[in-house]
């Protein structure tokens, strides 16, 4: 009688043991409904072994074995088996995360008689012949050459330099040999456009993209239709890094080095490092695009671990990079948030009908209300942190755990009526823009006001369609985007990242103003950029002025090595969290003893459990300990034997989790 290991999700890291008579070596990776307690799950079944870890007469039957959807392919179970070791986390909520929700429940697939999601239209039209330059074209033929085995290739190429061109010829040369590609993008804002330019390209190719956006049903088919090999070029998002694709032949990684391809909730891996490693199982070609790219993988292509290709002009003849030019607002007259030069510079914008981008990576109205009178300002009761000003919504809101509450009148601890803002957000700057431009046509772009793709795609025409005059947003604009009537970025607000907490925040300013300085002057109109900050003497503002990446990441890496940060180091936190402050130190105590008791010694180090950065979060406190070694074996060995001394996640009111590799301390 065969018995079955079913993966469930459940947070235990063990496979669980059912009798399955019906069961064959074919039906690995399938869905099954099982008993679990008093209730009935759904599984995976993992895998048929002829010797049960309990007495057979103690195995519970399956209910189901589903045939509805093709089963996982060992090639898919192995990737998810990589993950659950590297990060980790039990293997049952791995396999899980995987799987679209609509495969998640209790019952069987049963497709839709009508879809309600967007859906890919064909392009009839005969698609443009590609243009590649002599550097992109150096590039395809360089990462072609290693079309049939396992290579990691970095393009590191300018902002509109023409990344996007090379990803196209390559999947133009994948396709034609039947290869089916992975396309990964940071943002599901940024997927209508590579949409848009990857559907023109390949009108007869089905093209279907992949995000949390999607409806439950729309992303069923859309995952089912690259399994089963009808969908040949899956645009999506990091959760797209685990939808099976049985002739896969490429994986692109567009702007490698942001931070959302890090899952920061359930299984925290990276998006790129499990492409990586899925191209590596595959024996596939892999790029990672950016125009900054992560220090990880520059000091990577450094070492000669990965294949560079440095794309060092515009793709557009004619087009030049902007003029950077910085704003020392110690010295410079200011109305209210925005620099004279800044607003002169605006003016002019407007008289010419060219297109103007403020930025601002905050945002809402302002982060405080204060009173002046006491010193209060409002803090969230649920989080260790202020509340934010929505004035339009007349509400004061946590960005973190979404708590909101009716702006007061007065100061609820001193009565005074005199309560004012400090800080911008994007909201204030717009305010402000409409004061000094009555007649400008200004359009905010931050999740407040673009919730959805469809929201963004018709801001986005406006844009190009120029019934838009100044733009006023986030971070949401500084990546991927291409508005050609766009010649002027005003950026604000940058300056607190260079006395952050976090060694990464210069890096990670870095990139935003050059990403972002990047929006500015793509066709032949040539763009500037102008920055207002306190301390233009500080050296990022150097390298940011030549634009000169690879210099600031020389830099950057030097104060790396002398410090003993990333990427010279390997870390992994255990994150934990509970309702009670004495069962959390109590918790994280015996976390630190069971692993002083294993003995660390060089190459790794273990430190004290501390509070978080943000010690209460949505009612939870929170703490954290942090290890880190020179050699990453090292860090994972101990990891295995540590995470067996403490309890299973959610048992003593404590959650815990390993985060690997970990992209904020």
């Amino acid at each position: 009688m065969p018995t079955i290991q079913v993966a469930l999700d459940v947070p235990v890291p063990r496979l669980f043991d059912y009798d399955a008579p019906q069961a064959t070596e074919q039906d690995v990776g399938r869905r099954v409904l099982v008993p679990f307690g008093t209730r009935l799950k759904t599984g995976v079944l993992w895998a048929i072994v002829t010797e049960p870890g309990c007495a057979p007469k103690q195995l519970r039957p399956i209910e189901t074995l589903w045939h509805d959807v093709p089963a996982l392919s060992p090639t898919d179970l192995a990737l998810l088996k990589f993950c659950s070791l590297y990060y980790h986390y039990p293997l049952g909520p791995t396999v899980f995360h995987a799987l679209p929700p609509g495969l998640r429940r209790t019952s069987g697939w049963k497709p839709p008689r009508r879809l309600t999601g967007s859906r890919v239209l064909p392009c009839q039209e005969e698609p443009p012949p590609l243009q590649l330059n002599a550097e992109q074209q150096q590039a395809l033929q360089d990462i072609l050459q290693t079309a049939n085995r396992f290579s990691c290739h970095l393009l590191h190429g300018i902002t509109g330099s023409g990344k996007t061109a090379v990803y196209l010829a390559l999947i133009q040369a994948m396709l034609h040999h039947g290869k089916s590609v992975l396309v990964l993008v940071p943002e599901i804002n940024l997927t209508p456009q590579l949409e848009q330019h990857f559907q023109q390209q390949f009108p007869q190719t089905t093209l279907l993209s992949l995000h949390s956006g999607l409806g439950e049903k729309e992303r069923v088919l859309r995952w089912l239709s690259a399994q089963e090999g009808s969908a040949k070029v899956i645009l999506g998002t990091r959760l797209a890094v685990f939808c099976p694709m049985p002739q896969l032949g490429l994986i692109v990684v567009d702007e490698e080095h942001d931070v959302s391809y890090k899952q920061q909730e359930g299984l925290r891996y990276c998006a790129r490092d499990v492409a990586i490693m899925r191209a590596q199982q595959g024996q596939i070609p892999i790029v990672l695009g950016s125009a900054t790219p992560s220090l990880e993988t520059w000091l990577n292509a450094q070492r000669g671990r990965y294949q560079r290709h440095s794309l060092t002009q515009r793709a557009i003849p004619g087009s030049t990079l902007p003029r950077i030019q910085l704003i020392d607002t110690r010295h410079t007259a200011m109305e209210q948030s925005l620099s004279a030069p800044i607003l002169q510079a605006l003016r002019a914008q407007l008289s010419q009908g060219a297109q103007s981008l403020v930025f601002i990576n905050r945002r809402g109205y302002a982060p405080i209300l204060r009173c002046p009178q006491c010193g209060w300002s409002c803090p969230c009761t649920h989080c260790s942190t202020r509340m934010v000003v929505h004035l339009r919504a007349d509400q004061l809101r946590c960005h973190h755990c979404g708590r909101s509450r009716p702006i007061p009148s007065h100061c609820p601890q001193c009565g005074s009526a005199q309560l004012v803002t400090l800080g911008d957000g994007t909201q204030k700057v717009e305010e402000q823009l409409q004061a000094h431009f009555p007649q400008a046509r200004i359009l905010r772009v931050d999740s407040d006001t673009l919730s959805s793709p469809a929201q963004w795609r018709e801001a986005r025409n406006a844009i190009q369609q120029r019934a838009v005059d100044i733009l006023v947003g986030t971070q949401m604009l500084a990546k991927g985007h291409d508005f050609p009537q766009l010649t002027l970025v005003a950026a604000l607000g940058g300056d607190s990242a260079l006395y952050s907490t976090d060694f990464r925040a210069g890096e990670r300013l870095f990139s935003q103003l050059m990403q972002v300085a990047g929006r500015a002057g793509r066709s032949t109109l040539s763009g500037d950029v102008l920055i207002q900050t306190e301390f233009p003497d500080h050296p990022l503002f150097a390298f940011l002025m030549r634009q000169d990446y690879a210099g600031f990441a020389q830099y950057e890496l030097s104060q790396r090595r002398i410090s003993g940060f990333p990427p010279f180091v390997h870390q992994a936190i255990l994150r934990a969290h509970s309702n009670r402050l004495d069962v959390l130190e109590a918790f994280m105590a015996h976390a630190h003893a069971a692993a002083l008791a294993l003995s660390p010694k060089p190459p790794l180090t273990l430190f004290d459990p501390v509070s978080a950065l943000m010690p209460r979060r949505a009612g939870d406190y929170r703490m954290q300990l942090l290890l880190q070694s020179t050699r990453r074996q090292s860090l994972q060995d101990f990891l295995s034997l540590w995470e067996q001394a403490l309890p299973a996640p959610a048992q003593r009111r404590v959650h815990w989790v390993v985060d690997v590799d970990p992209v904020a301390l």
